[in-house]
């Protein structure tokens, strides 16, 4: 699986979000400031390139639908973005925050509840 581009990144979340549509569907979706109507289209082209996404010709337009599930890019994500900056430690990652002071000692509480008592 590709590593998306930011810009890439923002479309997919848009398709997520939507589920399935048209270009302008996924501009409506999207924040402010929007890209250029043309601009998304050439992004939305390129993710069906690289099998983010499927095209199902509809009329004289594109109906897209996500090929990858959003859960799973975040995996992925995430994971090399862990190996790449925390040398394969989520310890360190989590320390990190701790340091910075974005997560709290309630936070990381909760997250240790998570850990000890996991939902099946």
């Amino acid at each position: 699986m590709d590593k998306l581009t930011i810009q890439e990144e923002e479309a997919m979340q848009a398709v997520w979000q939507c589920k399935t549509g048209v270009i302008k569907d996924f501009l409506d979706a999207m924040p402010e400031p929007k890209p250029p109507y043309t601009t998304l289209a050439s992004t939305i082209k390129n993710l069906e390139r690289k099998g983010f996404v499927t095209a199902e010709k509809m009329g004289n337009s594109y109906l897209y639908r996500p090929q990858i599930v959003e859960e799973d890019y975040k995996k992925k994500f995430m994971n090399g973005f862990v190996s790449d900056y925390f040398q394969n430690s989520y310890k360190e990652l989590v320390t990190f925050f701790a340091k910075e002071k974005k997560i709290s000692a309630g936070d990381l509480q909760e997250i240790i509840n998570m850990i000890e008592n996991p939902k099946k």
